[in-house]
């Protein structure tokens, strides 16, 4: 199957989810500074989510560089990452709504590990599929995408105790990827 149809389903759900977070920034009744106030957590929880949106979309793109062809599976694995991407809206008004309360926090955090499970499980159904290994020698390692589910998941108790130690967590795997992953065009060239 052609990996065309995926590519403009996913860039449409992931269009529409980041379309649905902007849409809970409601503005203020009044025209002050102090009217702003009790939308900073509101504001501070989209300004985490839309460049983990955009990290994810960045990382989907790339990974579909080296694809050729999909298969049932992937399209599945490709849903399951979707499903799990298309929560982010819900628990960042959440988070901002609760000015970051433990178990919004907690639940962001787990809603990203399931994300990166689904993500490992994307990317594992689609190498045995390629005509040649370039994806599979572009994935190497992957030590970012290692490292990034095991902060994921410590976040996720931590923010029980410490919820702003849990965002910084999640700040730091956004500051980690921010800094686009070239491996698939380093592959491709060669």
């Amino acid at each position: 199957m052609s990996k065309a149809r995926l590519e403009a389903f996913s860039d449409g759900v992931l269009a529409i989810v980041i379309t649905i977070m902007v849409l809970e920034l409601v503005p203020p009744h009044g025209s002050t500074l102090e009217d702003l106030r009790p939308l900073v957590p509101v504001f501070g929880a989209y300004v985490l989510s839309f460049p983990t949106l955009a990290i994810w979309w960045a990382n989907h793109h790339h990974l579909f560089q080296a694809v050729r062809v999909v298969n049932g599976r992937v399209l599945w694995a490709n849903m399951l990452l979707l499903f799990w991407l298309s929560l982010v809206p819900f628990f960042t008004a959440w988070m901002g709504d609760t000015e970051f309360a433990s178990l919004p926090v907690a639940l962001y955090g787990a809603d990203l590990v399931m994300a990166a499970v689904a993500y490992f499980f994307l990317v594992r159904a689609l190498i045995p599929i390629q005509s040649d290994s370039t994806l599979a020698t572009a994935v190497g390692s992957d030590r970012k995408g290692k490292l990034s589910p095991l902060l994921y998941v410590a976040a996720v108790p931590i923010a029980f105790i410490a919820p702003l130690v849990s965002i910084g967590l999640y700040v730091l795997v956004a500051a980690i990827w921010i800094v686009p992953d070239t491996r698939i065009e380093r592959a491709m060239t060669h």
